[in-house]
């Protein structure tokens, strides 16, 4: 299994680049940044998992600027948002920024998408909360256009340009797109339709989900294993890993919740330690963790625990 790290940085946070390559020498497999542009005082109490919204919220770095430092510093580090509100940006510009960082990073880019909790914070942006998750398709839809079409274009109600051309295209003529999205119908009908990972928040209820996200797949006739789903901001134990397997799930990104400097270093130690521990515990693959264990491995990936040479 793949393993990822996620963290909310900050301006008094560990620094992006430093984190990333103590994460790529400690072996793990991506960073993942959220993107809150500013909080509202109204929304203070609103956080639909936390209740009050942590002050942290205020104070994220730009993910892709973060990012950029990250790239760096690494080598085969995947990076990635997790997530960018992509409702509050311009589709052309969104498109540039992470077609530029793919191509300098060497194609190391994910874009983790969703369409917003935080209300107060997309009316600041002058965004129709009612229609931001059409809003959202429309952008994926026009950036992948952008990406991959010599002369790009795009109609739709809320995203539109004239037959244009776009450089830099990404290593791999585009980026794969994390849908960061709940468990409800509307959320895995959009999964089916246009994501190629569903990046659900946590993994309580993937028993009941899984079912659900291969039916809707297949209720447009798509194949369900090309959608796949990678769980964000979950709190690794043995038993939580042992039981992803046995779902089928070959990637998960693990919280960081500490992002003091000295604090985050530590835990990041500790993350390895166990993962490392779990991994030389892990009983031999069952029937039911054959697809993860012949699921395609990112040729950069190194198992967690593995220290990369500093000679």
């Amino acid at each position: 299994m793949r393993v990822g790290l996620t963290a909310m940085l900050t301006d008094r946070s560990i620094r992006p680049d430093e984190l990333a390559r103590a994460a790529e020498d400690r072996g793990f497999h991506s960073l993942l940044l959220p993107e809150h542009t500013h909080l509202p005082l109204v929304s203070r109490d609103d956080h639909p998992l936390e209740g009050r919204v942590p002050d942290d919220y205020a104070r994220t770095l730009d993910p892709f600027v973060a990012l950029a430092t990250a790239a760096g510093v690494t080598e085969s580090l995947v990076l990635g948002t997790g997530i960018a509100l992509l409702p509050v940006r311009d589709a052309l510009l969104t498109a540039k920024e992470v077609a530029t960082l793919d191509h300098l990073s060497g194609g190391r880019v994910v874009l983790g998408v969703g369409a917003g909790w935080n209300l107060a914070e997309l009316a600041d942006h002058g965004i129709d909360v009612a229609t931001r998750r059409a809003r959202l398709r429309e952008q994926v839809a026009a950036m992948r256009s952008l990406w991959r079409d010599e002369v790009a274009t795009f109609t739709g109600d809320h995203v539109s340009f004239e037959p244009s051309w776009a450089w830099p295209k990404p290593v791999a003529g585009g980026v794969p797109i994390w849908l960061g999205v709940g468990a409800g119908t509307t959320g895995l009908a959009d999964v089916a339709a246009f994501a190629d990972v569903w990046a659900p928040h946590g993994a309580s209820g993937l028993v009941d989900a899984l079912p659900r996200l291969a039916a809707a797949c297949e209720a447009i006739d798509r194949d369900p294993a090309t959608v796949r789903t990678v769980p964000v901001g979950t709190r690794p134990t043995a038993g939580k890993l042992d039981h992803l397997v046995d779902l089928g799930i070959d990637e998960v990104v693990v919280l960081l919740p500490d992002v003091r400097r000295d604090a985050a270093l530590a835990e990041l130690e500790r993350l390895a330690d166990l993962l490392t521990d779990w991994r030389g515990a892990a009983p031999a693959p069952t029937d039911e963790r054959a697809r993860a264990a012949t699921s395609p491995v990112d040729p950069h990936a190194a198992p967690v625990g593995a220290r990369r040479s500093t000679t």
